[in-house]
């Protein structure tokens, strides 16, 4: 008996053992899975997409079920343009798991701007109605981003507002409300969401340029205009819009 015992408690013993280098393998291949991820994404900020796509991918060699990955790598194929590829990152992320706010928000934008807005509010409205969302703000403007393709300003609008509401600061919503308060020739306004849009710290785009130098031109102030105009076909001279820009008069 006491022989049974003795092999009994060698092979609980086992049995821990394996567990533990269990675990070990499993937090070890998801710091692995972490790093080369981490490292893609900070390669795609620095726009160097192919060393973002070389670990990216061994990211998802790592770990083919990671939603987060197929998120990222999703992203990327938008950023080369290989669009069906990105698609298929989008689904898969969402299939591992459909929860995932990152996702729901990225193909939800991805599908708005694909033409398919009903199914992209679709997934928006999940993240933005998301109480664990804690950046809310970037649903919020992808939202009116994709009521806009509809050619819905006014809810466009509202969006935009709700997520300045949210984020005060957020630039991309600023320089949206610049450009709409512009279009509905609320000059003072747009000039205000500029001076906001500059003040959270962000450079120029030639968007917000363009629509500074129309503001400008309709409040009568044709030397800020000007400035405007000079540092546009400056900073960006290949621009469209640099190319419709009209002499200030």
């Amino acid at each position: 008996m006491r022989r049974k015992t003795s092999v009994s408690r060698y092979l609980l013993l086992c049995v821990g053992v394996a567990i533990l280098a269990g675990c070990a393998g499993t937090e070890e291949k998801k710091e692995k899975t972490d790093t080369y991820l981490q490292l893609g994404i900070r390669y795609m900020n620095m726009n160097r997409l192919e060393l973002a796509k070389e670990n990216l991918e061994k990211a998802l060699a790592n770990d083919a079920n990671n939603a987060a990955v197929h998120n990222a790598l999703a992203y990327l194929f938008e950023k080369i343009e290989k669009f069906p590829e990105a698609e298929a990152h989008y689904k898969k992320a969402l299939q591992i798991a459909p929860d995932d706010l990152g996702a729901q928000n990225n193909y939800g934008r991805f599908l708005c701007d694909h033409g398919d807005t009903r199914q992209g509010m679709g997934l928006l409205s999940k993240a933005m109605g998301n109480l664990l969302n804690d950046r809310q703000w970037l649903a919020v403007t992808n939202a009116g981003l994709c009521e806009l393709k509809d050619g819905q300003n006014s809810r466009a609008k509202a969006y935009f507002k709700e997520a300045l509401l949210l984020k005060p600061d957020y630039s991309p919503a600023l320089l949206e409300m610049q450009k709409i308060c512009y279009q509905n020739r609320e000059y003072w306004p747009a000039k205000s969401y500029l001076q906001r849009y500059l003040a959270s710290g962000v450079p120029h785009t030639a968007q917000s340029l363009w629509y500074g130098m129309q503001t400008e031109r309709a409040l009568g102030n044709i030397g800020l205009a000007q400035e405007y105009k000079n540092l546009l076909l400056e900073k960006f001279p290949l621009s469209d819009e640099a190319k419709k820009a009209e002499p200030v008069q």
